[in-house]
């Protein structure tokens, strides 16, 4: 399937696929300058499509065209992380205020309850990763729920810079019981109706996750990495 998938794909978008991985997996370091003609041999393509890719992956705030210089692989920026994290924080906890006042079934909760589950299993199980998945899709469920399509895409723009520094971050950081506590009780008051506790107990939620992200960035001098 994956081969087919594969064939389906414009050299753009293999591109933009292949060098998102290469910078979240760390593979293409923060820091690090790289020649178009350099990825266009390394993805076995032309430099047309890398081009195109780095364009699209620049707007996510994953690297940075130069002129005559090809690419350089942005660092994680804790002054981003502030920025990006003071929209997240008000945009997902509207969305989890409209899913409150939404009156949804216990089925159709389902998929954010299931992953507030993966998420304590993981813990039991101390995999960061799993943990990791299972969050994101946590807080991916929040915003659909929230019904607003703008807030989606806002929020999907910036994720790859959110998924960069939770990896870069994840081994470094206390195990996040505290997190999984702060989703039980935002899924609680969901399923209950009460939209306030909703917002403010996942806003706070959020602000608490800024904070500790920035200052490991900081800590660990991961800014200039």
């Amino acid at each position: 399937m994956k081969d087919q998938d594969a064939k389906t794909l414009s050299n753009t978008q293999r591109a933009v696929r292949d060098l998102r991985q290469m910078i979240l997996s760390g593979e293409l370091a923060a820091g690090t300058d790289h020649l178009e003609s350099e990825l266009a041999e390394t993805l076995g393509m032309s430099r047309t499509p890398i081009r195109e890719a780095a364009l699209m992956l620049e707007s996510k705030g994953l690297l940075e065209m130069r002129p005559r210089k090809g690419v350089r692989i942005l660092p994680v920026s804790s002054d981003d992380m502030r920025e990006i994290y003071d929209i997240l924080t008000e945009l997902e906890s509207l969305a989890a205020q409209r899913a409150a006042e939404a009156g949804y079934s216990e089925d159709e909760l389902a998929v954010l309850a299931g992953s507030i589950a993966k998420m304590d299993q993981a813990i039991e199980a101390e995999d960061l990763e799993a943990w990791a998945e299972a969050d994101e899709l946590f807080h991916q469920e929040l915003v659909r729920l929230g019904g607003n399509k703008r807030v989606e895409a806002i929020v999907a723009m910036m994720s790859d810079q959110v998924r960069r520094a939770r990896a870069t971050t994840l081994f470094i950081r206390p195990l996040p019981v505290k997190s999984n506590e702060d989703h039980r009780v935002v899924f609680q008051a969901i399923s209950e109706g009460r939209p306030d506790v909703a917002r403010e107990r996942h806003r706070e939620h959020r602000l608490q996750a800024k904070a500790m992200l920035c200052r490991i960035l900081e800590k660990h001098r991961l800014n200039s990495l």
